[in-house]
């Protein structure tokens, strides 16, 4: 599965900086990714299971992927709207960070299993996503375009 994983990791990445780059629109990209690697690099030497690298990468990855959604919710927010297939990419996206909550409470439940640093994470992903959610099931689900206020 890490195999297909990485695979489909190069594959998205060839797709998105080879065969759709005409498709990048650079005058509404204008979120500094740097506001979200720096304080999340940080947190990461802060708050971490155990001091040692691959701890704090594997901390890092966690705290940067709940909030990496923020540069394209920024963006569809500078712009006001999205197109349909993009709203649906993000809603799945986000219902599948919000079904790890439910994930987290079986394993709880069930495992004795607890892991605050991802747990905290989750919610703050899901947190990030909540207004989204709302626009897509009252706007998209309806049939009308996703437009946001800007």
């Amino acid at each position: 599965m890490q195999v297909i994983y990485i695979a489909c990791a190069y594959a998205t990445v060839y797709l998105i900086y080879v065969k759709f780059k005409a498709t990048y629109d650079g005058n509404h990209d204008t979120f500094r990714a740097e506001f979200l690697v720096v304080p999340v690099g940080g947190l990461a030497f802060l708050v971490n299971h155990d001091f040692s690298p691959l701890e704090i990468m594997w901390t890092f990855s966690i705290y940067l992927e709940s909030v990496s959604i923020l540069p394209q919710l920024f963006m569809i927010s500078k712009t006001g709207e999205a197109e349909t297939i993009t709203t649906h990419y993000l809603f799945f996206l986000g219902l599948y960070r919000a079904l790890y909550l439910i994930n987290w409470i079986w394993r709880f439940y069930f495992e004795g299993f607890f892991d605050m640093i991802a747990i905290v994470a989750g919610i703050v992903q899901t947190i990030l996503y909540c207004d989204f959610f709302y626009l897509y099931v009252t706007k998209v689900l309806k049939g009308k375009k996703l437009s946001l206020p800007a």
